[in-house]
């Protein structure tokens, strides 16, 4: 089974997961989606502007690390291409209320990948959580 990654805990991921996203997260395979990883970048690219809530808590060693991973993603981590889930993501946003085209994505992205998700409980979405267990797609949190 494959776990999709939110942008949040994606970032931990690359910057060196801790004992509570590992056990989370489990042996599976580790996926995103396109717009949580574009959202990380920008965040990442505004650094020195001001860190943001994605990068606030980082050291500039980590930080570092982290852009190095997200110019070149790492082996291992899989973003399904847009054009694969975008007829799929407009099905979902007509026929779940509160959906929104990211929360799309991620769900596409988990019945694309037969996964499930996982997000920091920053990211916990009432839209996305509903609509998973309509599908009976797995989805948890992780606390951050």
């Amino acid at each position: 089974m494959t776990v999709l990654l939110d942008d949040h805990l994606l970032r931990d991921w690359m910057v060196g997961a801790d004992l509570t996203l590992r056990r989370a997260a489990g042996r599976e395979d580790i996926a995103t989606t396109n717009l949580w990883y574009a959202r990380l970048a920008k965040s990442a690219a505004r650094a020195g502007a001001g860190a943001g809530a994605l990068l606030g808590g980082l050291s500039p060693g980590e930080r570092e690390g982290l852009v190095s991973a997200l110019v070149r993603l790492p082996t291992g981590i899989t973003v399904v291409p847009m054009p694969d889930l975008a007829w799929r993501m407009g099905v979902l946003v007509s026929a779940h209320r509160g959906l929104s085209t990211l929360g799309s994505e991620a769900v596409a992205a988990a019945e694309a990948l037969e996964g499930r998700l996982l997000v920091s409980s920053r990211d916990d979405g009432p839209g996305v959580r509903s609509t998973c267990m309509a599908l009976g797609i797995e989805y948890a949190t992780v606390d951050r």
